[in-house]
């Protein structure tokens, strides 16, 4: 299952971690984030135990949407090691997600 971050534990859950993550950056509004929702849980539970899949909700979170340069949702952000290594901005099949994922690993 995805975990929530906000602005507040975004450096500790995403910057800190020692495993590969990814960071869905949604609204409720959004319809295509209601589309990459589903996908985005179904990886969290295919890649429990090798990435944090987390999602942050850019209408209660500001800072780090505004910091990350996020303009368009839904938005994925991958990590590793802290850094930012890849993107992906839209809906998207699972396909296309599970590969970026994959790259990570």
């Amino acid at each position: 299952m995805a975990i929530e971050v906000n602005d507040a534990n975004f450096e500790e859950v995403v910057l800190q971690s020692n495993i590969p993550v990814v960071v869905d950056f949604w609204a409720e509004w959004c319809g295509p984030c209601r589309m990459v929702g589903p996908i985005v849980e179904e990886l969290a539970e295919e890649y429990k135990d090798k990435i944090v899949v987390a999602k942050m909700d850019v209408d209660s979170n500001a800072g780090i949407p505004s910091q990350l340069g996020i303009r368009n949702i839904p938005t994925l952000l991958f990590f590793k090691n802290g850094q930012q290594v890849d993107k992906q901005v839209g809906a998207v099949p699972k396909t296309v997600l599970a590969q970026k994922i994959d790259a990570l690993l």
